[in-house]
């Protein structure tokens, strides 16, 4: 995150707080949009959307709830499919 504030503060839109809420919103938005779009066509749909994500928790609470939460869930999904394997093994 402190790459885009770098970024913005560059453009010299650092002083700017409101300004600096559109564009970080205009270009999270555009790239968690482009996310779900390669939800439905062949394309790194997981990687492009929390990159996004991360964009847009920069400067809202509301995406880094949903970062923490798909965290969390993804943690969860690996510890339900390490013990599926687990499981696997031993039969």
């Amino acid at each position: 995150m402190r790459w885009v504030r770098r970024t913005l503060d560059s453009l010299g839109l650092g002083n700017l707080p409101f300004a600096r809420k559109i564009v970080v919103g205009v270009i999270g938005g555009t790239i968690v949009l482009i996310g779900i779009v390669l939800l439905l066509t062949p394309g790194p749909a997981t990687v492009v959307i929390p990159i996004g994500l991360l964009i847009l928790a920069s400067e809202f609470a509301w995406a880094r709830y949903a970062l923490q939460r798909g965290k969390r869930i993804v943690k969860k999904a690996r510890g339900k499919f390490s013990e599926a394997v687990g499981s696997i093994r031993e039969s």
